[in-house]
C-alpha cells in the first residue's frame, strides 16, 4: 500500500464512521504531510511511495486504528 492509497482509505473510513478527517500540508515537511483522523493525527509520508509493514503499523496506531479496519 502506497501513501496515497492509506489516505484514501483513511478518508472513506471516516466517512462510514462519521469522523473528521482532514490533512494539513504546512506540518509536514518535503514531501510529508499531516492526517487527522479525529483528534488524533499521524505524518504520512510521500504518497507516491510503499509504506513498509511497520510504518503502517505506526500510523494506525497513532490514529487509533487496526490493520483491520482498512480491510
Amino acid at each position: 500500500m502506497n501513501g496515497r492509497q492509506f489516505i484514501r482509505k483513511i478518508r472513506k473510513l471516516g466517512r462510514t464512521r462519521q469522523i473528521e478527517v482532514r490533512v494539513v500540508k504546512s506540518r509536514g515537511k518535503g514531501s510529508h504531510v499531516v492526517r487527522y483522523y479525529g483528534s488524533r493525527f499521524a505524518t504520512v509520508k510521500d504518497r507516491k511511495k510503499d509504506l513498509s509493514a511497520g510504518l503502517l503499523a505506526a500510523m494506525l496506531g497513532q490514529l487509533g486504528l487496526d490493520h483491520e479496519d482498512l480491510e
